[in-house]
């Protein structure tokens, strides 16, 4: 009887032990195989137009982008840089999302203010006159509204697709102006007022449709507050020339602005 009990308890000994050794192997497989890969979409907010030091090429990913910076204090895994300057939704379609896959951790996007048409509205409000600027910008207001979501959402869809583990945030955009500001010369207050609406519209579409698909909203307003145009501490450009880099966050607004955004929601 004793015999036989010992080695009962021996087998169940045997058998714990195992099944701890399993136990273990799964775990540290499942830590060797998370997601820690980095991805960044979208467009020129995102490639760093406005920040200098670019790499080659027309997509101008600057050194000094958020996504950048990010990957560079925090050694993700693997890191993607996809975002390029002037990019609609159907661009992000079809030519970025080539590196997201199961083992994509973090993947950060801004998009839609080209297929919005921002910069043809900024051309617009700078060289045509006030009327012109708010007939430009209503318009721009009226395709936010009404076919922008459907865009976002053919994107957020495919992202979730192909990166099924990943953290999402969606990046919105800054004011552009600082309304009652120092500037003396340049566009209308109205049309200042209009294109800050225009950028209203844009946040709050694109963080509705990004949290109905369960993704993490990023509203750089309040951390570019205080550095619009006409602020006197301006972290976006007005006009330049290269004309590329008008109304585009500097390096300073990139670190300052889109960074601390991005450091606290991934």
């Amino acid at each position: 009887m004793k015999q036989r009990r010992w080695a009962t308890t021996a087998t169940a000994v045997f058998v714990f032990l195992g099944l701890s050794s399993l136990s273990g192997a799964a775990t540290a497989s499942a830590e060797e195989t998370a997601a820690t890969g980095y991805v960044a979409l979208g467009d020129s907010y995102s490639s760093g137009v406005g920040a200098g030091d670019y790499e080659g090429g027309d997509c101008k990913r600057s050194a000094n982008a958020y996504p950048k910076l990010w990957s560079a204090a925090n050694s993700p895994s693997s890191f993607d840089f996809t975002a390029c300057s002037g990019a609609r939704t159907d661009d992000v379609l079809a030519g970025q999302l080539g590196p997201l896959n199961s083992s994509t951790g973090l993947v950060s996007i801004s998009i839609g203010g080209n297929d919005a048409g921002f910069a043809d509205a900024m051309t617009t409000c700078v060289t045509q006159g006030e009327s012109a600027c708010l007939a430009r910008v209503q318009e721009a207001r009226n395709y936010i509204n009404s076919t922008l979501p459907g865009k976002l959402d053919s994107v957020y869809n495919a992202i979730t697709q192909k990166a099924p583990s990943a953290k999402v945030v969606v990046l919105g955009y800054p004011h552009i102006y600082k309304l009652g500001g120092d500037c003396a010369v340049g566009i209308s207050e109205k049309s200042r007022e209009a294109i800050n609406a225009a950028s209203d519209d844009l946040n709050d579409v694109t963080a509705k449709r990004a949290a109905d698909h369960g993704f993490s909203f990023g509203d750089v307003r309040p951390t570019f507050s205080g550095h619009e145009i006409c602020s006197g501490d301006e972290w976006l450009h007005s006009v330049t020339f290269p004309v590329d880099e008008s109304y585009h966050p500097t390096a300073a607004g990139q670190s300052g602005g889109y960074l601390p955004v991005l450091e606290g929601l991934a």
